[in-house]
């Protein structure tokens, strides 16, 4: 089989990249004609203006609201609006009783239902269930034969919770009835059993007291489900973490729903959410080390929707909206016109800059500028459209200052480049061998930049985030670049004969760089580790152009060497040329 040559290898690469960018236009394309996307950004709040909502806080009981309460609704609404896809979103309180949420654009009625539900949420054991049937196609139990308590309940799981009343209320409800399924205006009182519907399945059950409160849990996660050797299987679970007290608490509630048995009802325990049931997972084991796992009918969506319910539902108030209200762009076209015109200027300098030190090379550092934008400006505006994320000024500052991070990664190439020319390789060998130092340098300096991101992204909140993500999303497009176009596009340009001969405009002359002479004539290169013979009045037409750049580039001990070497010549007469390609005298003993 014919080896495939480094040219051969470059134009593949440039094809995929090229594939790359036509799966993005025609995913884009595509969302913009069936769904919602579009070919703008979205724009954050600051630009783009949006709604403004005035959130007054009702506690349970009707006490009054502690500053440390308030704090966390704050925070915990604001998790919960970041989770929802809705970026750059600013939540704060008002003379410490009230709290203002303002979102870009209008949030659609989930988003809305989200920031004001109450989230209540328990863990109470299941008594006895049903199905959720209308009641006319009931036939409702006779007086006689309804439950009578015999005794005093012992714990959450007793029977005798349920009174003639309870059960009677748990015939009556209806969980067909969409008013059935509403958020409860007053949840229960956490000692009493209550009754409630189960949306997704549309049951009913009878629930004992609260025996573990939902501020008990650290944290909640969705993943795929784990056999008994630790292998993954192919159905959805969640995860939930509960703290120290919690831990022990679950622990006794499970010994005691284990010990009934899987056919006993009350081995069920019920997960409650503003008085609805939000699960109601059976007990299939003791659960000691406070980490139990949900496991059942779970598509990814729905897993990812209970986890997000867990982690952010411990929150003992309920909001009711005071206010709504349009309000414009904090900062409006005229400072997003100014930041544009600053990345303009910046892009422009960075061209000047490439054209003045690189001649024409310095176009590959444009063209990859070019590629980059639109790479980003895609990823974007599909991420706008697939996870709600929107563009704020301080998102527009990250993009202005990555051109010159990603032009950074273009001059190490370069150089490297550059620094093989004044060794003696041909500008083929050179830009294989720049490549081979370059990309170690390129990976770590992307990699501190990701990182830097990252860290930046997930201490910070507002629109420090944004700054951070647009940061990290150019970091990612500056490697797709270098190695999927600047790479390859310098493999091509060295087989050119402008470039390849090292035409004084090419950027690549090895005469220019104080480099020894790589050529004996058109098309011939002189043999690796060969003696060139360089007449002394072709070595001061050379030096003339390249001594300043030679000298700018020796180190401390080479430029004293070198001076070393002119007060010997002065007494030989001989010359030589060393690695800088200046004329120096060699003595003879």
């Amino acid at each position: 089989m014919p080896r495939t040559g480094p040219g051969t290898a470059a134009k593949r690469t440039l094809v995929w990249l090229g594939v790359l960018t036509a799966l993005l236009a025609i995913l884009l394309g595509s969302g913009s004609i069936w769904s919602t996307a579009s070919w703008s950004p979205r724009l954050a709040l600051d630009l783009e203006g949006g709604t403004q909502m005035i959130l007054a806080p009702r506690v349970q009981g009707g006490s009054e609201i502690t500053p440390e309460q308030l704090d966390q609704a704050v925070e915990i609404i604001r998790q919960r609006v970041d989770g929802s896809g809705v970026a750059e979103a600013e939540i704060n309180t008002q003379s410490g009783q009230n709290v203002i949420v303002s979102l870009p654009g209008t949030p659609d009625p989930e988003t809305r239902d989200l920031i004001q539900a109450s989230a209540q949420m328990e863990f109470r054991p299941v008594l006895a269930g049903g199905p959720g049937q209308a009641p006319a196609a009931e036939t409702p139990t006779p007086d006689d034969q309804l439950p009578q308590p015999a005794a005093e309940p012992q714990d959450a799981s007793d029977p005798n919770w349920i009174t003639p009343e309870l059960y009677k209320e748990f015939e009556a409800l209806d969980c067909l009835d969409p008013a059935a399924l509403e958020p409860a205006e007053e949840p229960a009182p956490a000692d009493e059993p209550m009754v409630a519907c189960e949306p997704d399945t549309q049951g009913k059950y009878i629930l004992g007291p609260v025996e573990v409160p939902g501020t008990d849990i650290s944290t909640a996660s969705y993943g795929l489900q784990r056999g008994a050797q630790g292998q993954a299987l192919n159905t959805w679970a969640v995860n939930i973490d509960f703290n120290d007290e919690g831990t022990q608490i679950f622990r006794e509630v499970t010994e005691r729903l284990f010990a009934l048995g899987e056919g006993d009802p009350r081995n069920q325990f019920a997960i409650v959410l503003d008085g609805r049931i939000v699960s109601a997972p059976t007990t299939n084991a003791v659960i000691p080390d406070g980490n139990p796992q949900i496991s059942g009918n779970f598509t990814e969506e729905s897993a990812a929707a209970l986890a997000e319910q867990l982690k952010y539902g411990a929150l003992p108030i309920s909001f009711e909206i005071q206010s709504e209200q349009q309000i414009s762009a904090t900062l409006g076209a005229d400072q997003l016109r100014l930041g544009l015109i600053a990345g303009l200027i910046g892009l422009l300098l960075v061209a000047v800059y490439s054209m003045f030190q690189y001649r024409l090379l310095g176009l590959v550092t444009i063209a990859s500028l070019v590629v980059a934008g639109v790479l980003t400006y895609l990823a974007i505006c599909i991420l706008g459209w697939t996870e709600n994320y929107r563009l704020s000024l301080a998102g527009v500052a990250g993009l202005i200052v990555a051109i010159g991070q990603t032009a950074d990664s273009f001059i190490v190439y370069f150089e490297r480049i550059r620094d093989e020319l004044r060794d003696g390789r041909g500008l083929v060998s050179a830009v294989e061998n720049g490549w081979r130092r370059a990309k170690r340098t390129v990976l770590a300096s992307k990699a501190v930049n990701l990182l830097a991101a990252l860290v930046l992204y997930f201490v910070a909140v507002g629109n420090v985030r944004g700054f951070a993500f647009t940061l990290g999303l150019t970091a990612i497009a500056d490697l797709i670049v270098v190695f999927l176009f600047t790479h390859p596009v310098l493999r091509l340009l060295a087989r050119t004969k402008f470039f390849g001969e090292g035409h004084p405009w090419s950027g690549l002359d090895p005469r220019r760089l104080g480099g020894i002479p790589l050529y004996r004539g058109a098309g011939r290169l002189r043999e690796p580790g060969a003696t060139v013979p360089v007449p002394a009045a072709t070595t001061r037409t050379r030096n003339k152009g390249a001594s300043g750049e030679a000298e700018r580039r020796l180190t401390i001990a080479e430029r004293r060497r070198a001076e070393q070497q002119e007060a010997l010549a002065g007494r030989t007469g001989s010359t030589v040329v060393d690695r800088t390609g200046s004329s120096q005298k060699e003595t003879h003993e």
